[in-house]
């Protein structure tokens, strides 16, 4: 079988904010994707990071491809004068992303693992590296952020190759071919992508004596392989991603596995149902650095884009019209959580100009979504006005509803829920593996917040640095608004991260939130004067000021319980003049909650209402003496 020695396919994998996407801007400024006269200016903004979520969050959401031409002292050796065309996938490193990883995998032959040199491997180290055995890739281990004063390389080397090791052990007991010699081999890398510079030999303290990424440069030319193909084998490209351009329309992302791709051909669309449908390729594209450019044909092993073919959609495959050979469909994990989305049925609804706020709007956005998002699903509810969205984490889909937000579109987005399973007549819910890095001195606190969520400890580790490593096995139920409370118990100095552990059955109640609402029980603006009265027995999540409505929640009550309250009294006038009277020093500043946080923050027979101005918390049932009903009549059916 045929290898193609100029090109190599590879993918960036790592737990989020391990150094990916710094590694890629790394590599592509040393290979000289970016010239003197490029509007692209190294300010210390990663490139790779293109949308303003991203950019915000720190962390990366979709999976990109760049092309890295490079024509170092390691193309030489090889003879390759023309120099090597290295196709680069940066990944998302966050769980709730895992379908972007999964779909990325497919498209190379081999993966770059980055493991940062303090914290070692953590949950999603282990998920995309189990990913990349089952599809029997190569793997580079590169030792990130080596110059950190408290790194430990030597323990994060061995931790990180027993990891390999025992994924490949499980994989060889499920049945999964593995290549037990390749992974004995493995080689690994000392780097530090924010300086730009990589070694072959462990530093020690941490100074690097190169001073560029040609050790990595060199090491995947050698240790990953060129992309093989058949030769005389009919036309076979998979559709792995989808993009747009204001001139060309959709842009289908395609891994080239087989025969030749020309621009105008005719060729066979072969459709997720099993039909073929002839289509023609009206323009065909090849990344460089970060921009398409024309091109007049693609082989075996090449990353290209094509336009012309409006309904093809990911996972489907590009064959020869006259010898189909459909590639197989793209597989990803089953969604865990799922929350309810419809249109915004509050009494301050449709207030913003220009807001998308109709039915139709709202689902045709979310068939969209699921155009170019393999790991989510939708499914109908018993409403025509709201739909049940599943994808992998919490995060996942409040970055789906805040892309809506921004886009003009008006919500109601119910309290996240879990997507059970029934297993020999059992109810089973999905389980999460969660690593924990807290202080020392937060160990109790933690304990007990995971002990109250049903979480389970597997171990536990100090490092001697003051601070101690946790795993645990939680219900992915006991995840919805636990990071807030966690931010709390640690003063904002703990990590915990999770990754998805099969499913088990139910592990019983978890009681979510300590805490009641104060629910305004009128219409009206909320008033200072009312605000000063109540802060003694609540804090508040609205400014004063706010325009309210009936069943908004417009605080936190201490108390588990929740309490109806009028936020909209004013003072009364009278003849006599008070020295403070119209003075507030004293009013308690309000929380400003995010959406993450709104999810978080509801109760289960509350939800979020969305608008592109603002992001309000209320009960499912607005009035508060229906409310007063149906929780009599629960507490009826109780008894």
């Amino acid at each position: 079988m045929p290898v193609r020695q100029d090109i190599r396919n590879v993918a960036i994998v790592a737990h989020v904010d391990h150094g990916k996407t710094t590694l890629v801007d790394a590599m592509l400024w040393q290979s000289g994707a970016f010239s003197e006269h490029d509007s692209v200016e190294k300010t210390g903004e990663r490139v790779m990071d293109s949308g303003d979520l991203e950019r915000e969050k720190g962390i990366t959401i979709l999976a990109k491809n760049t092309a890295v031409h490079y024509r170092g002292p390691a193309a030489q050796k090889l003879g390759l004068t023309e120099g090597v065309t290295i196709n680069v996938i940066d990944t998302p490193g966050h769980a709730d992303f895992g379908g972007e990883v999964e779909r990325g995998l497919s498209m190379v032959d081999g993966v770059v693992l980055l493991v940062d040199a303090s914290e070692g491997p953590l949950p999603q180290t282990r998920f995309v590296l189990r990913k990349a055995l089952e599809a029997q890739l190569r793997v580079v281990i590169v030792v990130n952020k080596v110059d950190r004063p408290d790194s430990r390389i030597e323990e994060v080397v061995s931790e990180t190759t027993d990891l390999l090791l025992s994924l490949a052990e499980d994989l060889m007991n499920e049945g999964v071919e593995a290549d037990v010699d390749a992974l004995l081999d493995v080689p690994v890398i000392y780097a530090s992508a924010k300086a730009g510079v990589s070694s072959l030999t462990n530093p020690g303290d941490g100074k690097l004596p190169e001073e560029d990424l040609e050790p990595l440069f060199e090491t995947i030319l050698q240790r990953i392989p060129g992309p093989s193909y058949d030769e005389g084998a009919p036309l076979q490209a998979h559709v792995t991603n989808l993009d747009a351009s204001p001139f060309l329309g959709r842009l289908a992302l395609l891994r080239m596995h087989n025969g030749t791709l020309k621009k105008g051909q005719n060729v066979g669309l072969a459709r997720h149902d099993g039909t073929i449908k002839s289509v023609r390729v009206t323009e065909l594209l090849r990344t460089e650095g970060l921009e398409r450019v024309p091109a007049e044909e693609a082989g075996p092993g090449e990353i290209v884009a094509i336009a012309g073919v409006d309904d093809i959609t990911i996972g489907e495959s590009l064959v020869d019209l006259d010898d189909p050979r459909p590639l197989p469909l793209i597989k990803v994990d089953d969604p865990a959580i799922s929350m309810t989305v419809g249109i915004n049925t509050s009494p301050l609804a449709g207030r913003v100009k220009g807001a998308k706020v109709t039915a139709r709007q709202v689902k045709d956005r979310l068939d969209r979504e699921l155009v170019g998002n393999v790991s989510l699903r939708v499914l109908s509810t018993s409403r025509p006005d709201a739909w049940e969205v599943q994808g992998r984490g919490e995060l996942a889909l409040a970055i789906l509803v805040e892309q809506m937000r921004r886009e003009g579109f008006e919500l109601t987005v119910g309290k996240p829920q879990v997507v059970t399973k029934e297993i020999d007549g059992k109810v089973h819910e999905p389980m999460e593996q969660m690593t924990i890095d807290i202080p020392e001195e937060y160990l109790g606190a933690v304990t007990q917040l995971m002990a109250q969520r049903k979480g389970r400890m597997n171990s536990m580790a100090n490092h001697g640095s003051g601070w101690i490593r946790l795993q645990f096995t939680i219900p992915a139920r006991g995840l919805i608004g636990f990071r807030a409370r966690f931010l709390t118990e640690t003063r904002g100095t703990g990590i915990a991260s999770s990754i998805s552990e099969g499913y088990a059955p139910w592990q019983g109640t978890i009681e979510q939130r300590l805490t009641g609402s104060l629910v305004a029980d009128r219409a009206g603006q909320a008033t200072p004067y009312a605000m000063t009265n109540l802060q003694e027995r609540a804090s508040f999540i609205i400014e004063p000021g706010s325009e309210v409505y009936e069943g908004q929640v417009v605080g936190e009550n201490p108390r588990n319980e929740d309490m109806d309250v009028n936020i909209t009294r004013e003072k009364k006038q009278t003849n006599t003049r008070s020295a403070t009277a119209d003075v507030y020093e004293t009013l308690t500043p309000s929380r400003k909650l995010t959406l993450e946080e709104s999810l978080e923050f509801a109760s289960n027979d509350e939800c979020v209402e969305v608008t592109p101005e603002a992001i309000r918390i209320r009960k499912v049932v607005l009035d508060s003496q229906e409310r007063f009903k149906i929780a009599a009549r629960q507490r009826r059916k109780d008894k």
